[in-house]
């Protein structure tokens, strides 16, 4: 089977349980962005020299896929989805990044009021993957305003994710001694 499928090529692209949408949809919108996320999370991971920040960036990631499926099926569609055996985000996902970010911050990390990007390869990628995913976020936020979001734990887990990348960029500047 060949990854080009041709089915998008009218414009749309297909959501869980076979629903088609248009490739600009709120919806798609939403995961897309948190697929770039999820992107810009390996390349931090990758660029890391630090085992506590790459470690917790891919489970990060692993708990960023369970957030794509939900956000890429349909509200009509997620009691079965949940039936099917697939997860959903939780507070407990969330809980795990509250407890990061209480452990960083319990640190000795040193930052001046607004960062500027790029004192390290792996500070800038970690920024990077920030920003994007306060994008996603936003996202998230406009699926929820116009009445299509099932899940409003999705918006708290971004909103945490978010904070914990920028702890993470700053811790990695302290370790280095920037």
């Amino acid at each position: 089977m060949s990854i080009a499928t041709r089915t998008g090529d009218s414009g749309t692209t297909g959501l869980m349980y076979n629903r088609r949408v248009s490739k600009c949809h709120l919806r798609v919108e939403a995961y897309g962005t948190v697929d770039e996320l999820n992107a810009a999370l390996g390349l931090a991971r990758a660029s890391s020299q630090h085992s506590f920040v790459s470690d917790n960036l891919l489970v990060i990631q692993q708990d960023l896929v369970t957030l794509m499926g939900e956000l890429a099926t349909g509200t009509e569609d997620l009691l079965r989805y949940a039936k099917d055996g697939f997860s959903l985000v939780t507070a407990a996902l969330t809980a795990k990044l509250d407890v990061l970010v209480a452990e960083i911050e319990a640190q000795s990390i040193t930052f001046k009021g607004w960062a500027t990007p790029g004192a390290t390869l792996n500070s800038a990628a970690l920024d990077v993957a920030r920003t994007v995913c306060r994008r996603a976020e936003r996202r998230v936020c406009a699926l929820h305003e116009a009445g299509q979001l099932h899940n409003p734990e999705i918006i708290i887990y971004l909103n945490r994710l978010a904070d914990l990348l920028w702890l993470f960029a700053r811790w990695v500047e302290t370790e280095v001694g920037r």
